[in-house]
């Protein structure tokens, strides 16, 4: 898809973050845009943001994790702009603990979200996508979904499953000589608001010996690149049929480091949760 003025856009997650800086990119190229998000005021300042551009720009209230609203939704963007070029599946929640100390009502709040979020996107879309000629599907997935982390199995879970998902669908759409084609993404840290909104169970302070606010300041730190720099990216990866998107240095650097050891990165992630403990402990 090398030329996206025209093209109509769909995309998940819009009220902030990543999803924001996007269709605000997309839309500096003339492509309109069907923007979702669960949070109503955050999806309206986006709309107000988008509203500058002479695009069309419509807006959704929608759970992604609800399969019913996500396939109503498909239908509504292709009612109101008669065609959809892109989806781009960008909504995703986070949360920390151990496997023990997690229930598995969290488990099954992150996996409907994280995952069967990304799954009924592609599904809803995918046949508009056909029906338009030219189509393009965005997973996000995260560096997450490269490598493990403590605490943060059910987060890693989705993140991979995205991941395995994607790169299967690429090879279905090729197989099929499909005239839709699709691209994971993989961002590092990113200054958005996914940290603050995180669950942090118990168990997570525990193991890491920090309190919620100190864990997300901590977390925070890591957050070297902008949604700005994150939606060009995005938007080249789909100018350019790329299959794997990295965004950000830390984004290459795990990706070589599960590389080069692919099963040792793990005791490095453990020592640094058991040093940080140790400094929390030292400093309470």
């Amino acid at each position: 898809m090398k030329h996206l003025t025209g093209k109509v856009a769909a995309i998940t997650g819009a009220g902030s973050g990543i999803g924001r800086a996007t269709a605000e990119l997309l839309a500096q190229k003339g492509c309109h845009l069907a923007i979702a998000d669960i949070n109503e005021a955050g999806l309206q300042e986006t709309a107000e943001i988008l509203g500058k551009y002479p695009i069309k720009v419509t807006t959704h209230v929608v759970n992604v994790g609800d399969e019913k609203a996500v396939y109503d939704w498909a239908d509504e963007v292709e009612q109101q702009h008669g065609q959809v070029h892109i989806i781009m599946n960008n909504a995703g929640v986070a949360i920390s603990g151990t496997v023990e100390g997690m229930s598995l009502e969290e488990y099954r709040w992150i996996v409907d979200i994280n995952f069967w979020g990304v799954v009924y996107g592609t599904k809803a879309f995918l046949p508009k996508l056909e029906k338009s000629g030219d189509g393009h599907i965005v997973n996000i997935s995260s560096v997450f979904g490269l490598a493990s982390q403590p605490l943060m199995s059910g987060y890693n879970a989705t993140k991979f499953a995205v991941r395995g998902f994607t790169e299967s669908l690429r090879q279905d759409l090729e197989a099929s000589d499909s005239c839709v084609s699709c691209t994971c993404v993989h961002p590092g840290g990113i200054k958005t608001n996914i940290a603050k909104a995180a669950r942090h169970t118990a168990s997570s302070e525990k193991v890491s010996g920090m309190d919620q606010a100190t864990a997300t300041k901590e977390f925070e730190k890591f957050f070297i690149n902008t949604p700005e720099k994150a939606a060009k990216t995005i938007v080249t990866g789909i100018e350019k049929n790329k299959r794997r998107v990295l965004i950000g240095p830390d984004a290459k650097v795990f990706d070589l480091l599960v590389r080069l050891l692919p099963t040792s990165y793990q005791k490095i992630f453990t020592a640094g949760v058991k040093l940080q403990r140790k400094k929390a402990l030292k400093s309470a």
